[in-house]
């Protein structure tokens, strides 16, 4: 048999443009790091996760959404681990957990101004210190109820166990629980991309780290505590 080469190259070619198509593409960077302020040491950015577990979750299919919660890190799974969470089964973004979308959570800690009269060199412009985490992957829906139920037990016991109030999720009937877990979309993201951005002065001379550390502690400029805006929210004349 006669065998036409151009219409095996062909069919060669479109077999492995269907395998590239079938491949999730892989995820740009989603923030702008110098190497001086580039934290790779993976320990270090779970434990920065687990610390700063109030996020922000990122998607933009099928259109731009920012929600904010609390999340869980799993970090024994794939390279960088598994974050896990939930919406509002009223919030348009649970359309993006389709496992397909990519989505970047945004795990932030402790921030501040920093003044060039802090440094032993006064010929400097201000700056803003900052450290961040950008996890990125692809949220895909829980969709069994018994996984959803451990996972809000899960999230509520990470953050019960630091107040210490002895309040007991497994311990609600089930006739309270389940309506509640109907009100809910839970996701998990396997992490395919793990950016840490801590912009500390680490890159400076150990006279001007000296300098901000002893500056940082005396600052004048502190932000309000959650108390503090609730108690001041709460005095605020009432609408209607």
């Amino acid at each position: 048999m006669k065998i036409n080469r151009r219409t095996m190259l062909a069919s060669l070619s479109a077999c492995a443009s269907g395998l590239l198509a079938q491949e999730p593409a892989k995820i740009d960077p989603t923030l702008y790091t110098p190497k001086a302020h580039r934290v790779e040491d993976l320990k270090l950015l779970h434990d920065f996760m687990d610390e700063y577990a109030f996020v922000d979750l990122v998607t933009s299919t099928p259109t731009l959404r920012i929600t904010h919660i609390p999340v869980i890190l799993d970090r024994t799974t794939g390279t960088y681990g598994k974050i896990m969470g939930h919406v509002s089964r009223q919030n348009p973004q649970s359309q993006a957990f389709d496992g397909r979308q990519t989505g970047v959570i945004v795990f932030r800690g402790p921030h501040g101004y920093i003044s060039p009269t802090w440094y032993a060199k006064k010929e400097a412009v201000p700056t803003w210190n900052f450290a961040v985490v950008h996890a990125a992957g692809r949220p895909a829906a829980i969709t069994d109820k018994e996984a959803l139920h451990k996972l809000l037990g899960r999230l509520i016991e990470k953050f019960e166990n630091t107040e210490g109030s002895g309040y007991d999720f497994s311990k609600l009937p089930e006739s309270y629980v389940s309506p509640m877990l109907g009100g809910i979309v839970g996701f998990e993201m396997t992490v395919e991309s793990l950016e840490g951005k801590f912009k500390l002065g680490q890159e400076r001379s150990d006279v001007d780290k000296q300098g901000l550390l002893e500056h940082l502690g005396q600052s004048k400029r502190r932000e309000r505590s959650l108390q503090d805006l609730t108690a001041s929210f709460y005095k605020r004349p009432q609408s209607g």
